[in-house]
C-alpha cells in the first residue's frame, strides 16, 4: 500500500511535502505525487491534507481503479 493522490481535490498547498518524513511526495504540475517506492505508510500526509485529497489503497486495487477509468473514459 502507499499513499495515493485524488488530483481531483488537491489543490497544490504542499503540505503533504512538508509532512513526508521520507521526501516520498514531490510536486508536479502543482499536483502532489507520490513516489511507492519511497513511501513508508506513515500517513502524515493524510493527516496533515486538510483537503482530503490523499488516501491509502492496496496497489492492486489502485491498478484496477485505474484500467476501470481508462476504460471509462474510452467509450
Amino acid at each position: 500500500m502507499a499513499a495515493f493522490i485524488l488530483e481531483r481535490l488537491c489543490l497544490g498547498c504542499k503540505r503533504c511535502v512538508n509532512a513526508c518524513p521520507v521526501e516520498a511526495i514531490t510536486m508536479f504540475s502543482h499536483l502532489a505525487v507520490v513516489d511507492p517506492r519511497v513511501c513508508i505508510e506513515c500517513e502524515a500526509c493524510m493527516e496533515s491534507c486538510m483537503h482530503g485529497a490523499i488516501t491509502f489503497r492496496a496497489s492492486e486495487e489502485l491498478k484496477n481503479n485505474e484500467c476501470e477509468e481508462r476504460a471509462a473514459s474510452k467509450t
